[in-house]
């Protein structure tokens, strides 16, 4: 049987850790950056974590269960 392939769209919007979290980029960092305070610009610049609800769904888009 041949190999799966992963979800390219997801591939490029998510990661995995080591530990099995998924992380990925915030939106809102596109345009009209002017406008909003420095603090916010960084909190968005972070990567943030996937709710654990999400995170079976989105391990199969990148074939890794």
């Amino acid at each position: 049987m041949p190999k799966m392939k992963s979800n390219r769209s997801a591939g490029k919007r998510f990661r995995v850790t080591k530990k099995g979290k998924v992380l990925y980029t915030q939106a809102g960092l596109r345009h009209n950056l002017g406008n909003m305070s420095g603090k916010n610009r960084r909190r968005l610049a972070r990567p943030a974590e996937l709710p654990r609800e999400q995170v079976p769904q989105v391990l199969r888009l990148l074939g890794k269960r």
